[in-house]
């Protein structure tokens, strides 16, 4: 096992640049409110967390808004903007020298100044002072736009900070959620560039777990390739999500994986594999899907399903460009999937009439993708006031927003065989019409095939972060031992030609 790859350098003014990027969209928005300039931008970062009552401390990641404004990867701070001025204030815990010991160096503020760019520093029991001295706001009291929001995929709302002294300031939570979150929607090239890092450690890790997946083996085995491969050669130490290995009929199960079914199944031969596994570099994350039989070649009925599949995301990534509405790419990915099997003989009867019958959705339950970016569903999905769409398939779509050049969204089609959904269908009048049962009796217990990529919209069209191997041709040719290149990219390049 080997890399072509090393962690690139982590460019200090990423998080500068977001920064800035937050304040000219919220200068914009007061001014065209007709309020005034001043106050602060109040986050809290993530805290430190032990596994219940033991003194166990799990692996912190930062929270999500929070890193994007100061990349800070250590927990209890706190981060302020003053509107005003664009000064940057960081608040760090105030450690004990004892805790050297067992955390090594104690470091001075001066540290975290320079490390994270940032104006001042200082600590968290300063926060209602340093503020006070800050603020310009000719005598009132000082004001805080504090973080509050929905998610519109978790439907949790965000966490606004908390502090001993906070009664001192004015607060305002519903300003800034909706522009901080518009701000994570479109990438800059300095995102882009880590992204692009963590799909090209992705891609290759998803390369050699394809290359050495064996029949007789565990799908843990096949995640364990995976989280070594990224942590090894990436410096990745997280996943953007729960590894997903799927073989067999596990593999219409949407999320498997997790602790009630923990990647545990025998491979067995003539079964498909979908692996769903993604690393995270530096914060940003990756989202990669391949499907391929365990066994190194595809029977005829592999292929009908995989080529529904690669048919659909190759279509889909064709089309995408500014403007484009995600609804219809959706629509698109289950018409290609439908023509396929009903060409296959496991559907009879019109397309049409199968699309105004919401067929595909019996075949696909999940919606086309998602945006990505620091979370593995960025968010962003959904604008205030915008509406879920409510038929079958449509309304598991994390966005319905027209696609803007600068967003990363996954491209993400499937076709699954899941009991649970097929068999009200294939009894249901409306549908049962469109059934060969013959022919579907076939594929129960197929389970199912996904093929994910992460793509970024440019000004013309988009761009392909992902390398993995997508051709029928190509995944038999990896799986018998044959080379695949992954060329490493800073940024992801257009039609050849570095951007």
């Amino acid at each position: 096992m080997a890399s072509s790859l090393s962690p690139p350098e982590v460019p200090k003014e990423l998080h500068r640049l977001n920064r800035d990027k937050l304040l000219n969209s919220l200068r914009d928005h007061l001014s065209i409110s007709s309020r005034p300039s001043h106050g602060f931008v109040f986050l809290q970062g993530g805290e430190e967390r032990t596994r219940y009552c033991t003194d166990h401390t799990e692996l912190f990641r930062q929270e999500s808004y929070f890193a994007y404004l100061f990349g800070v990867r250590e927990p209890g701070f706190y981060g302020a903007l003053d509107v005003a001025s664009g000064n940057s204030i960081l608040f760090a815990p105030r450690l004990p020298a004892e805790y050297a010991v067992w955390l090594g160096e104690i470091k001075p503020l001066s540290y975290f100044k320079e490390r994270y760019m940032v104006s001042m520093v200082y600590y968290t029991d300063e926060i209602t002072k340093a503020l006070h001295e800050q603020y310009q706001g000719q005598g009132r009291k000082p004001l805080l736009y504090l973080l509050h929001g929905l998610n519109t995929d978790s439907n949790n709302y965000s966490k606004p900070a908390e502090f001993e002294g906070i009664e001192k300031f004015e607060t305002d939570m519903n300003t800034l959620h909706p522009i901080l979150t518009e701000c994570r929607v479109l990438k800059s090239d300095l995102e882009l560039a880590l992204i692009q890092f963590a799909n090209d450690i992705s891609s290759e890790a998803h390369v050699e777990v394809m290359r050495n997946a064996k029949v007789g083996m565990k799908e843990y085995q096949l995640e364990s390739m995976f989280l070594h491969h990224t942590y090894m050669f990436g410096g990745c130490r997280h996943c953007s999500y729960t590894c997903i290995c799927a073989t067999g009929d596990n593999s219409a199960v949407l999320h498997y994986g997790h602790a009630a079914a923990p990647n545990d199944r025998t491979l067995q031969d003539g079964d498909m594999a979908l692996l769903d596994m993604g690393a995270e570099f530096h914060f940003y994350g990756s989202d990669i899907t391949n499907s391929f039989p365990v066994n190194g070649k595809f029977t005829r009925d592999q292929s009908l399903i995989y080529n529904a599949v690669l048919d659909a995301h190759n279509a889909v990534i064709s089309s995408m460009k500014p403007g484009v509405c995600w609804v219809d790419m959706h629509k698109l990915a289950e018409k290609i999937i439908l023509e396929a099997l009903k060409k296959g003989s496991l559907l009879i009867g019109d397309i049409n009439a199968m699309i105004s019958e919401r067929l595909g959705a019996m075949f696909m339950p999940h919606g086309l993708g998602h945006l990505l970016g620091i979370d593995t569903h960025d968010p962003g999905g959904y604008l205030k006031g915008a509406e879920r769409p409510k038929e079958p398939g449509l309304r598991s779509l994390r966005t319905s927003r027209e696609l803007l050049e600068g967003m990363v969204i996954t491209v993400e089609p499937g076709c699954y065989f899941i009991d649970a959904v097929l068999v009200p269908a294939m009894e249901n009048s409306k549908t049962s019409r469109f059934f060969n049962d013959e022919q579907i009796s076939r594929f129960r217990g197929f389970g199912g095939v996904r093929i994910e990529s992460d793509v970024y919209v440019t000004s013309r069209g988009c761009v392909n972060m992902t390398k993995c191997p997508r051709e029928i041709k190509d995944i038999e040719a990896v799986m018998a031992g044959a080379a695949w290149p992954i060329k490493r990219t800073s940024i992801p390049f257009e039609n050849g030609e570095s951007r």
